[in-house]
């Protein structure tokens, strides 16, 4: 049977759920505009509503603080890399010569495609608060275990402290070049980023692999 009161509570065919998820959904590309052009520091609670063209109550209903909104806004964007570099492994050649290219590539593009993303992950969120800093070494780390792993099923090389610490020096290094170029150094094109970074990986393992012993 119909519940009489259902029609009530939809409004232009969303019930309260769905709205208050549409609602999210747009404080959330409005802090990706303002934090990704204008900059999280100047961007307030009230620009982000009138962004997304709610009030602030709205905005509290979804998140905490201005804070909360950059956080969510990163973490959505870090889903996305994660996710298209994930795909994108899963359909590479298997060699790791094409993995390390693979991946670096959907890495790079994914972000720099959008000048706002980049920003976001690379600038915007740098030593906004403890909290947001240890999120954003917790990232790297992930990058890194993955660079690790790819090092360990397709390169042969022993699980040890050495390959870990090179992964994240490699992340590390990748990711202050994408800080020069989105702040404005655009000499090199994404595809020679790509190049570069996957040539410094390949040597990196090449290295590590050429310390396991004959036995091994």
């Amino acid at each position: 049977m119909t519940n009489p009161r259902s029609g009530a509570r939809r409004y232009r065919g969303m019930d309260a759920d769905q709205r208050r998820a549409d609602r999210r959904a747009r404080l959330l590309e409005a802090g990706l505009e303002l934090f990704g052009t204008t900059g999280y520091a100047t961007a307030s609670v009230k620009q982000v509503c009138q962004a997304a063209g709610l009030t602030e109550r709205y905005f509290y209903e979804s998140f905490r603080d201005r804070e909360d909104l950059l956080t969510c806004v990163y973490n959505d964007l870090i889903s996305q890399v994660q996710q298209a570099t994930l795909a994108a492994l899963g359909t590479s050649e298997s060699s790791v010569r094409a993995l390390a290219r693979t991946g670096i590539d959907t890495f790079v593009r994914t972000l720099a495609a959008d000048g706002r993303r980049a920003r976001v992950v690379f600038i915007e969120v740098v030593g906004v608060s403890p909290a947001l800093e240890r999120r954003r070494r917790a990232v790297m780390r992930e990058f890194a275990q993955l660079i690790t792993a790819i090092g360990l099923a397709h390169v042969g090389v022993p699980t040890n402290n050495r390959l870990e610490v090179g992964s994240m020096f490699f992340v590390g290094g990748l990711t202050e070049l994408m800080v020069d170029w989105t702040l404005g150094d655009k000499k090199s094109s994404p595809d020679e980023l790509s190049d570069v970074a996957a040539a410094i990986l390949m040597a990196g393992f090449d290295l590590f692999r050429s310390e396991i012993p004959e036995t091994v």
